[in-house]
């Protein structure tokens, strides 16, 4: 498949501002690979700049654990070292620093720290890709989302989904396209519901079904991947339905040519991001 115009980099006299600032919240005490591999991700899909916030008490380990090209920015934590409310209010003044967020990977469930995702998904104004911990924020809330000042990729697997829908576990078998297409409008989001046929929806209607990746993905921190990978193309600027659409055939093409070099079994979620780096997401 050929790459959208905004992601071919043709142009020669561009600059790094050109390609979009992603913002990563993520990371907790015993979850800070999450924001490492979300925000490494958002780097080798091409987005120019990557900051990656994080607990004040974790900034330190985050630094030595990441690449040397993602920037940092501690903020207010629990006594846990999770985010705290007031981290909300500090990042929403500086949203024009930033073209895009990417919020939930490795958050937590302390109470706490779900208020501070619950205001972040409401009052943010820019394009927001909300997974993990905070589509778990998000269960009973869900009008937070037709209310939000931006929009949403929400990007859940199909317990998420069945929190999100105030379904019992056993619900997870009743998605199909029509229910999810539903959800996605009554959610004012794209909906981006992650299996071995990956369906993306849009409140609008546009439907598309993945047929990249293998069994091989079903592995810790694939799905963080996946969120930076959607955000880095949502921050070169392809619209939220294309970049979740584009975003999970990017992910699933470099799982498979991981798994073709390592095997299904071997292969971890940084491979899925070194396979980035040789094609894997642009159809070479």
């Amino acid at each position: 498949m050929r790459l959208p115009a905004p992601l071919s980099r043709q142009k020669n006299n561009v600059h790094k501002n050109d390609f979009g600032h992603v913002l990563v919240v993520a990371g907790s005490p015993a979850m800070l690979g999450a924001a490492c591999l979300t925000s490494l991700s958002a780097m080798r899909a091409g987005a120019g700049l990557v900051t990656a916030a994080v607990p004040r008490g974790l900034n330190l380990t985050l630094q030595e654990k990441l690449s040397c090209v993602v920037m940092t920015c501690p903020l207010p934590q629990t006594r846990q070292m999770t985010f705290s409310l007031p981290a909300a209010d500090i990042l929403l003044r500086k949203m024009t620093r930033y073209n895009v967020v990417a919020i939930g990977p490795g958050l937590s469930l302390q109470p706490a720290t779900l208020r501070f995702i619950r205001q972040m998904v409401a009052a943010c104004p820019l394009p927001m890709v909300v997974d993990a911990d905070a589509l778990n924020a998000l269960a009973g809330h869900t009008g937070l989302l037709s209310k939000a000042k931006g929009p949403r990729v929400l990007t859940p697997h199909a317990g998420e989904m069945a929190r999100l829908a105030g379904l019992p576990a056993s619900g997870e078998a009743r998605f199909n396209r029509k229910i999810v297409l539903d959800l996605a409008r009554q959610w004012n989001s794209v909906v981006l519901l992650k299996g071995p046929r990956t369906l993306v929806v849009s409140p609008q209607g546009d439907v598309y079904v993945n047929t990249t990746g293998n069994p091989g993905m079903a592995t810790a921190g694939s799905g963080d991947v996946l969120t930076g990978v959607i955000a880095a193309f949502l921050a070169q600027g392809l619209s939220p339905f294309q970049a979740a659409r584009w975003g999970a055939y990017a992910h699933g093409a470099a799982g498979d040519r991981a798994a073709r070099q390592k095997g299904r079994c071997a292969m971890i979620a940084s491979d899925i991001i070194d396979r980035l780096i040789t094609g894997g997401f642009c159809g070479q």
